[in-house]
């Protein structure tokens, strides 16, 4: 969101953020303010505490992550998220997960924000920004990054029903600062997409995403649904890569991908 974006949530929910800062602080006191000779700050503001949400659940990093930039304990960053998101939920607002940008060390994220060239600077794990090269995905990243976070918001929603459904409370994201999805919401849609587009095999695709085949099939199952509900434009490609490799050498080609030629492999 822009800055402006960013100000206008904070003012929406600086009233809810004072009001519970002010039951806390009577709660501690066990009943009305006294007079005193000074007043101890909190660590974050509550301006603080919405950016640092709104990066949370955008899963740009984890929990530990965020500790390791601000220097403050995981008691203090857990709390201020877990009372932020819940003022969010009253406030029916929802914040889009990003696509594909997910750091797991605090160097990462700290070099990307403040170079001067932030692709230079890729995540952890650099192959799968790399996936949504536009012969892959059959759109360019502007229309891929539109689509994903149109469905994304869709997807958590069938996910959270389902749950409810199963008479689950668990939300995600919330295990120990860390996501609980062994991939996120955006991959899960772009692998979704490259599978549809038959890119590649499935065992391929799970070796690009570093996670096992079944759970890239459960996380492909559950956002198939969500695609036709919408009739995305996937179409599928007039090439299929055999191995991991050969997908990734062909986006350092400087051209296209080969022709498909007598290859042929089975679903």
């Amino acid at each position: 969101m822009s800055n402006d974006e960013l100000d206008a949530m904070r003012t929406r929910l600086s009233p809810a953020q004072e009001a519970r800062a002010e039951q806390c602080r009577f709660v501690l006191r066990g009943g009305r303010r006294v007079a005193t000779t000074g007043r101890s700050r909190a660590l974050l503001s509550g301006s603080d505490e919405v950016l640092i949400t709104v990066i949370y659940l955008r899963q740009v990093c984890p929990q530990k992550v965020l500790c390791d930039l601000l220097g403050i304990n995981p008691v203090t960053i857990s709390q201020a998220i877990k009372a932020t998101r819940q003022l969010m939920d009253e406030e029916k607002i929802s914040i889009t997960p990003t696509v594909v940008r997910s750091f797991t060390r605090a160097d990462d994220l700290r070099a990307w924000e403040t170079s001067t060239d932030p692709a230079a600077h890729t995540p952890a794990h650099p192959t799968l920004r790399a996936l949504t090269a536009p012969h892959l995905t059959g759109m360019n990243r502007d229309q891929l990054d539109s689509l994903l976070e149109k469905l994304i918001g869709p997807y958590a929603a069938a996910i959270e029903q389902r749950r409810h459904q199963r008479g689950s409370t668990r939300r995600p994201g919330t295990r120990g600062g860390v996501f609980r999805q062994k991939i996120t919401d955006g991959d899960r849609t772009l692998a979704t997409i490259l599978y549809q587009r038959r890119v590649c095999t499935l065992n391929v695709l799970a070796e690009l995403f570093n996670v096992s085949k079944s759970t890239l099939w459960n996380a492909i199952n559950d956002v198939m649904p969500v695609l036709d509900t919408h009739n995305a434009p996937i179409t599928p490609t007039d090439h299929r890569y055999l191995t991991a490799a050969d997908l990734l050498a062909s986006i350092q080609a400087p051209q296209g991908p080969p022709p498909l030629g007598n290859q042929h492999v089975d679903s």
